[in-house]
């Protein structure tokens, strides 16, 4: 538990960038792309099992949001952080995981893992022969881990704006830009209103995953 509320005691400046999150494979794992996925798992239900960071982790709820969407049945394992779980997959302890493609494209390229799709609406920079969910046959899911400035509550909005126009040239007109787009993260800088919104938004499509998945935060 934080020692206070977020929602209340801090106000959104800007929206630095998101990393969509990618959908990898065991090299051995029979599907291709995300439609043989979820034909495979409808066949083999609760027989192919997917890996996270941790309970409660991005790369848990995305993939808890795959199969509410695409209907299928498939077994969590959690692990301490995203270096176990990759060796897990490698291993074929766990054939599916999804994480940030800073982390994982660097597997895909060497050919230790596959790439099936990324959970994005447009095909990445720094991954551009990776499909989006769309084109790989799945339901057009998005999601991402994010960096999202804010500033304490009683921020007057004069300085919240000023703030959102500084973060936006500095993400925007800077090297910046180049070094997120080559990682995996799309460079955003956006106003306090925009990222108010965005901040909402996922608030209330996780807190749905989570109702409908059961998920328990560890203690």
């Amino acid at each position: 538990k934080l020692p206070f509320d977020p929602a209340k005691n801090l106000v959104p400046v800007s929206l630095a960038g998101i990393a969509p999150l990618i959908l990898t494979a065991n090299v051995n794992f029979p599907a291709k792309d995300v439609r043989e996925l979820i034909a495979y798992a409808k066949a083999n239900p609760g027989k192919v099992n997917f890996g996270s960071s941790g309970i409660g982790a991005a790369a848990h709820l995305t993939t808890e949001l795959l199969k509410q969407t695409a209907g299928i049945d498939m077994v969590h394992v959690p692990y301490k952080g995203t270096a176990p779980a990759l060796t897990a997959e490698m291993a074929n302890d766990i054939q599916i995981l999804v994480d940030v493609p800073s982390t994982l494209m660097p597997h895909v390229r060497g050919g230790k893992i596959k790439a099936l799709a990324m959970f994005s609406k447009e095909r990445i920079q720094g991954a551009p022969d990776v499909p989006t969910m769309a084109e790989a046959g799945g339901p057009p899911l998005e999601s991402s881990t994010w960096v999202l400035f804010m500033a304490p509550g009683g921020t007057p909005k004069p300085i919240v704006d000023r703030l959102a126009k500084e973060t936006a040239k500095a993400i925007n007109e800077s090297e910046i830009k180049t070094r997120f787009s080559d990682i995996g993260i799309i460079p955003v800088g956006n106003s306090p209103e925009e990222a108010g919104k965005f901040l909402q938004d996922e608030i209330a499509k996780w807190a749905k995953v989570i109702n409908t998945a059961g998920v328990k935060a560890e203690q």
